[in-house]
């Protein structure tokens, strides 16, 4: 499958590094359909949860996938510590990917796309021609995702973010399906010192010169 042609921007990196806010920004800077990927691993995560299962059971969490649909991808409790660890667990089963593929593929091959996740420019659009890998250091990301989860109502002891983010991470970099890493041709960004304004206008710049516009 090639994606010559298709105007394509992969960003991928941690969570609470800034990917989701910049892949949304450049969407509609550029015209293009914008998909948050880590809601599919979210949605049937949660799905496994709702019917009292464990997530990282395979059986359980490919018959969740593959039932998705595309409301669940509106679901108001996708975010948490429980869907952060459901998501990260039904990520790490290969066939739970291999069900999900072809869907983000055809939402990035209808019009061309801005997409976010883990895997977009190593293997959803590996020949994808922009690609972003999004990070920041530990300690600004977790200050992110303790603000955010603070700014819900919801209180949390800082260290704790922490250590969940840093175990999601182990996770999501180890794993055998199709691991967090950065493609060998993605712009490594890194918003530990920059502001939301900053951030997008050096995304923007950089996607920008790889459209070739």
């Amino acid at each position: 499958m090639s994606s010559a042609g298709l105007r394509l921007v992969a960003v991928d990196g941690p969570a609470a590094a800034g990917k989701g806010t910049l892949a949304r920004r450049l969407a509609a800077a550029l015209n293009l359909p914008y998909l948050d990927t880590g809601l599919l691993y979210r949605a049937t995560g949660r799905r496994v949860l709702d019917a009292g299962g464990e997530p990282a059971d395979p059986d359980t969490a490919v018959a969740a996938a593959r039932a998705l649909l595309p409301a669940d991808l509106d679901r108001p409790d996708l975010r948490g510590p429980d869907a952060d660890r459901a998501a990260s667990a039904v990520a790490a089963i290969p066939a739970v990917r291999a069900a999900l593929l072809d869907w983000q593929r055809d939402f990035g091959r209808r019009h061309g796309a801005v997409m976010d996740g883990r895997d977009i420019g190593t293997v959803i659009f590996p020949d994808a021609p922009a690609k972003l890998f999004v990070t920041a250091s530990p300690e600004a990301r977790a200050r992110r995702r303790w603000a955010e989860l603070a700014a819900r109502g919801v209180v949390r002891n800082l260290a704790e973010v922490q250590a969940e983010m840093a175990a999601r991470d182990a996770q999501d970099a180890s794993r055998s399906a199709a691991p967090m890493k950065p493609a060998g041709d993605a712009v490594l960004l890194d918003t530990t010192a920059l502001d939301i304004e900053a951030a997008f206008a050096t995304a923007l710049a950089i996607v920008q010169a790889r459209l070739g516009r």
